[in-house]
């Protein structure tokens, strides 16, 4: 079987870059299981509930649903447990002191496949207030406006 290359987008936190101002991201590995891996494979899993946090000075990502793989056995995951976040020592801690401020928090963005292995893009970021988020769309909704006049400037 050929090695696999490139990169393969399992499942992204489609909420986070509404609900979060994005500061930094940081590319880790996940100590995932057999059956983890496989079912990832398959393209099943929901970060909707993410985040992570620190124990003993290591990043540990919590909420990430990673479903049953369907043809394991007794050794099969627990769906919603707890998994260890791969990253140098340096960058653990740039990452723990910027959380130490307050209103700082690390979020999942996106589990995918790099030339095979299971990473995760995760994110310093900081929570968006009400009137950020629509002001967010606002400017959105505007962008989109001037390239629609300007699609139909262009076909007169």
């Amino acid at each position: 079987m050929p090695k696999e290359s490139g990169r393969k987008v399992v499942a992204t936190n489609r909420k986070a870059r509404h609900n979060y101002l994005i500061l930094d991201t940081y590319e880790a590995g996940i100590a995932l299981m057999g059956t983890e891996v496989k079912s990832l494979r398959e393209g099943h899993a929901s970060m909707v509930d993410g985040f992570c946090t620190f124990y003993n000075d290591e990043l540990w990502m919590e909420g990430i649903h990673i479903p049953e793989y369907h043809q394991g056995s007794w050794t099969n995951h627990a769906a919603r447990r707890r998994r260890k976040l791969l990253l140098h020592r340096d960058e653990l801690d740039k990452i723990s002191q910027k959380i130490r401020e307050s209103g700082f928090t690390v979020v999942p963005l996106q589990l995918y496949f790099l030339d095979g292995r299971a990473k995760v893009e995760i994110a310093i970021a900081r929570g968006k207030k009400d009137y950020d988020k629509r002001q967010t769309l606002r400017e959105q909704q505007d962008k989109r406006e001037s390239l629609r006049e300007l699609r139909e400037r262009n076909r007169r």
